[in-house]
């Protein structure tokens, strides 16, 4: 398997699994943002930018999450 197709297969894992994790905490929230992050250059990179720009808008969502979701306690 290609570097490029490993490190989409890591991206679309870790997406998955932080967005189950986050209900646990902020961190997850903001975690989840960072895999979208990063799954987004993998779509870069493979050239499907339009799925891309849509990694990019759910990292924006995360981010607003993380910043309006409320500490514990």
């Amino acid at each position: 398997m290609p570097p490029l197709e490993i490190f989409g297969l890591f991206t679309a894992v870790l997406m998955l699994a932080l967005y189950a994790l986050e209900s646990r905490g902020r961190i997850f929230i903001l975690l989840f943002g960072f895999s979208c992050l990063l799954g987004a250059v993998y779509l870069f990179l493979q050239g499907a930018w339009p799925y891309g720009l849509v990694e990019l808008a759910w990292t924006a969502v995360a981010s607003w999450r993380w910043w309006n979701a409320r500490p514990p306690g």
